[in-house]
């Protein structure tokens, strides 16, 4: 047998020698993207100019008191406009020490629940649980209100009493008078930060839990599974996985929960006994807020007066934005699943 060799000579472009070159693509825009781009924009620029318009409207009617309190306006503790003697000192400190009670109640109770619902229960529990929590946020501020004064308060009094015997070294859970001499009546314990930031805390635990579960629900199931497989106990999971996924989801919940817990108006108005001193107790009787104030007097303030509770509204407004922008940033450098990475 014979065999014929036959030797065939390839040329190749010099141009395509260096390898293959990328396939040019022309994308076409189609009109309902050109229609959602103009959308979202819209939808955009609308928010950004509503905000604008309402610190522009603010800080327009807030501008006379602002020009008589000057700097002073945010280290007065005294409420008068009649007598041009006025601050937000007072009201934004009982704002801030009715929000952080309303976080320390919130945060363990949201955490916990949106474990439950996202990592223990499932099928039809699950979604009734799931529907409870969400309902639960549509029920009226005045119901929760009418709750706390009516019900929680009697039953908190003797908890205030307890934390206040054996915790009152603390400086913020003591309850004394002047001298430094503590309460013993009941109604020491009344109307307070403490009553107030729980009932707070009770009505944001929905916004936060659903946040937070949405969070949790999207760990990377793989990951998930591969704790499972090297032994891990679900709290080893949870604690690996789950949590450091959602931990965005953790800060933009609590971050939203304790906006919405700043600006409470009717639960706390129904609640607090209105004082105008800075009052470190958080236990004891008289707080106030900058929207309770607001509530408080404005059916019956003067042209002047009602440009200082306008300007008392520009603070409240100014902070909730100061906090959501803080939320937005540690959100964006806590990515969600940053830390199971490695």
């Amino acid at each position: 047998m014979t065999s014929i060799r036959t030797d065939t000579t390839t040329v190749l472009d010099p141009a395509a020698a260096d390898g293959p070159r990328p396939r040019a693509l022309s994308a076409r825009v189609s009109g309902a993207d050109v229609g959602f781009r103009v959308l979202a924009r819209s939808a955009g620029t609308a928010t950004l100019g509503i905000m604008l318009a309402v610190g522009l409207f603010l800080g327009l009617r807030a501008s006379d008191a602002l020009k008589v309190a000057g700097p002073s306006f945010l280290t007065t503790q005294e409420w008068s406009p009649e007598t041009q003697t006025f601050g937000v000192a007072a009201v934004l400190f009982g704002t801030v020490s009715i929000a952080v009670v309303a976080m320390c109640v919130s945060i363990p109770l949201s955490i916990g629940t949106a474990l439950l619902l996202s990592e223990v229960v499932r099928g039809r529990i699950r979604s009734t649980l799931i529907s409870l929590v969400d309902l639960m946020a549509a029920v009226p501020s005045i119901v929760f209100g009418l709750w706390g004064l009516f019900f929680l308060q009697a039953a908190v009094i003797p908890v205030a009493r307890w934390i206040s015997t054996y915790f009152g070294w603390i400086p913020v859970f003591a309850v004394t008078d002047t001298q430094g001499v503590a309460y013993t009546d009941d109604g020491a314990f009344t109307s307070s930060a403490f009553i107030a930031g729980i009932v707070v805390g009770l009505m944001v635990v929905p916004i936060q839990t659903s946040i937070m579960r949405e969070a949790f629900s999207r760990a990377p199931a793989g990951e998930r599974e591969g704790a499972f497989a090297l032994g891990g106990t679900r709290w080893g999971m949870i604690r690996t996985v789950v949590l450091p996924f959602g931990r965005g989801g953790i800060i933009g919940g609590t971050m939203l929960g304790l906006g919405r817990a700043m600006g409470e108006t009717i639960a706390v108005y129904m609640i607090i006994s209105p004082i105008f001193a800075i009052n470190w107790q958080v236990l004891k009787s008289g707080t106030n807020s900058v929207s309770a104030l607001i509530a408080l007097r404005y059916g019956e303030a003067s042209q002047f007066g009602l440009s200082a509770l306008m300007a008392a509204g520009l603070v409240l407004f100014l902070l909730t934005l100061l906090i959501n922008f803080t939320a937005s940033m540690i959100v964006a450098r806590s990515r969600s699943g940053a830390g199971t990475e490695g």
